[in-house]
């Protein structure tokens, strides 16, 4: 395994709001592709995220996977699905999001060049991004966001094999989600970032699998015994199973949010997580469903019960979404 991180400077992100003992509320959506039928609405001046406007912007902290290059340059892998979004589509992004995820298999779907292009057009349009960087320390360095005096540290991993596009000491790429390193990690957000809150976000599992596996799993109670006080993970495409853990909520996965190529009716449903945070943690959590439509664009479901709970209850209840 590559030897253990030291230091690197976190990106901070402070939003208005006064100091106090409120809590937080912290929205994250799954898989967002902003090329193909999303990126047209976009083109043709339209708000694909419209519909989810008003849940998405209550939040004081929005976070989201970025499951795409955005970029004009680099040239395509060989592979099957390559998503590669114009960098007009940032300015909506922007709109609804402060943070993504770029710790997935498709960051380098267009190789570095497009990759290190994306990672420039994020930092130029103000939104953070976790889970990659310009080389290895950048890629594991927590994105640390502070709201109403409370400080919370977001971390990607990668879990998706291969690993061709993992970033190296000097070469960009995404985080991978090496066991010792990711504790480690998770400890130094904690204790050298001094965060209140660490929230490691995955990507992993297998396509349209709706339950977890065996690695998921160990991977997930590895990072709750490390000091992470939730884990929220996709890729599968489907929504999949919630578990406590010592307490702590594993969410493994969220499924789509915006995407227009869909095989199968599972994957037109996904989950929209909303958090309440404050500095003993997870406070109480929901999830709000999603139907994705046939040009990739979710509409909320309001009527319609997901999981959702409470701390200091290890019951997972069925609710209608939304904080």
């Amino acid at each position: 395994m590559k030897r253990l991180l030291i230091a690197a400077a976190c990106v901070l992100i402070s939003l208005p709001g006064f100091a106090s003992t409120n809590t937080v509320k912290l929205l994250f959506a799954g898989d967002i592709v902003l090329d193909n039928l999303p990126g047209k609405a976009i083109e043709r001046g339209e708000d694909p995220f419209a519909a989810f406007s008003a849940l998405i912007d209550q939040a004081d902290v929005r976070v989201g996977n970025l499951e795409c290059v955005v970029a004009t340059t680099g040239e395509p892998e060989e592979k099957i699905f390559k998503f590669r979004a114009h960098p007009r589509t940032l300015a909506i992004l922007k709109k609804h999001f402060d943070a993504v995820s770029i710790a997935n298999n498709h960051s380098g779907d267009y190789g570095r060049p497009a990759f290190e292009e994306m990672l420039d057009l994020l930092d130029r349009n103000g939104i953070a991004h976790l889970g990659g960087g310009h080389n290895l320390a950048q890629a594991h360095t927590p994105v640390i966001i502070e709201r109403k005096g409370l400080r919370i540290a977001l971390l990607g991993y990668n879990e998706f094999m291969p690993r061709s596009f993992e970033a190296d000491e000097h070469g960009a790429g995404t985080a991978w989600s090496e066991d010792e390193q990711v504790s480690a990690d998770i400890h130094k957000a904690r204790t050298f970032y001094k965060a209140d809150i660490v929230i490691p976000i995955m990507h992993w599992g297998w396509e349209n699998e709706p339950h977890s596996s065996a690695r998921q799993q160990q991977l997930a109670h590895l990072m709750i015994d490390a000091g992470a006080d939730l884990v929220i993970g996709g890729h599968p495409h489907v929504t999949e199973e919630v578990e406590y853990f010592h307490g702590k909520v594993i969410i493994y996965s969220v499924g789509n949010f915006m995407i227009d190529l869909l095989d199968n009716d599972a994957q037109t449903v996904g989950w929209v997580v909303n958090l309440e945070l404050d500095k003993q943690g997870v406070k109480s959590w929901s999830t709000s469903v999603a139907h994705i439509d046939a040009n990739g664009i979710p509409t909320p479901a309001p009527h319609e019960k997901s999981p959702c709970g409470t701390r200091g209850s290890e019951k997972i209840e069925s609710c209608y979404g939304g904080l």
